[in-house]
């Protein structure tokens, strides 16, 4: 018989995510955090580092069968729903793309990473001019 891949056996993902990840930067970490020990704990966290399927047992190359594969594409959509499953309708319609949960993850981590500089920015120039 063939073995269940753990994230196969999740049917509501806000069970084990309770929050929703919003444009509120303060939420963003806490999210983050969830949601990594979530992928690691279904074993699917290679999902969120690339794009590509693991290599082989011997480590040399890329997992070839067709079986790996379609393992493969499915936890990834698994995944991808998972994200989706757990952000607000401004971000789901602003990082919405047929991509891979490596890319899209990406794009949700920039979204923060740029947003939480320019408000580094702002706050910097606040701070320079009350300082002068």
């Amino acid at each position: 018989m063939d073995k269940i891949h753990p994230d196969l056996t999740v049917t509501n993902i806000k069970n084990f995510i309770p929050l929703t990840l919003d444009n509120d930067q303060s939420t963003y970490t806490s999210w983050v955090e969830l949601f990594r020990i979530h992928c690691r704990a279904f074993q699917c966290s290679d999902h969120l580092e690339t794009d590509k399927p693991p290599v082989s047992a011997a480590g040399d190359k890329p997992a070839t069968s067709t079986a790996d594969k379609e393992l493969w594409d499915r936890t990834d959509v698994i995944v991808l729903q998972w994200i989706y499953g757990t952000i607000c309708k401004h971000l789901y319609t602003t990082i919405i793309k047929l991509d891979s949960t490596a890319i899209l993850y990406g794009r949700l981590s920039n979204t923060f990473l740029v947003t939480t500089r320019m408000q580094g920015l702002s706050t910097f120039k606040i701070n320079s001019q009350t300082l002068s």
